[in-house]
């Protein structure tokens, strides 16, 4: 299983992606610190689609790239992670 890709090493394009979710979801600055530890683990992903639900939002990636962000709600596509 792939691990997730750091932030600096993502596509200028995806991290401009997730940043442009960050802001039209309102994901609060706490919500982002939950993500970062989590990030930091350097977790396994499956090479399909997946999704991690932190409760207030999900985030949504295809292997080792993470794609998107979902408010709470909204319906996730893939593996639960």
């Amino acid at each position: 299983m792939p691990q997730l890709e750091r932030w600096e090493s993502l596509p200028e394009g995806v991290r401009q992606h997730l940043i442009g979710r960050m802001r039209d979801r309102a994901i609060s600055i706490s919500d982002l610190n939950q993500l970062r530890l989590w990030v930091e683990t350097r977790p396994e992903v499956p090479d399909g689609d997946w999704y991690k639900d932190f409760g207030s939002f999900k985030i949504c990636g295809s292997g080792s790239y993470p794609k998107t962000f979902l408010v709470r709600g909204q319906a996730a596509k893939g593996e639960a992670l």
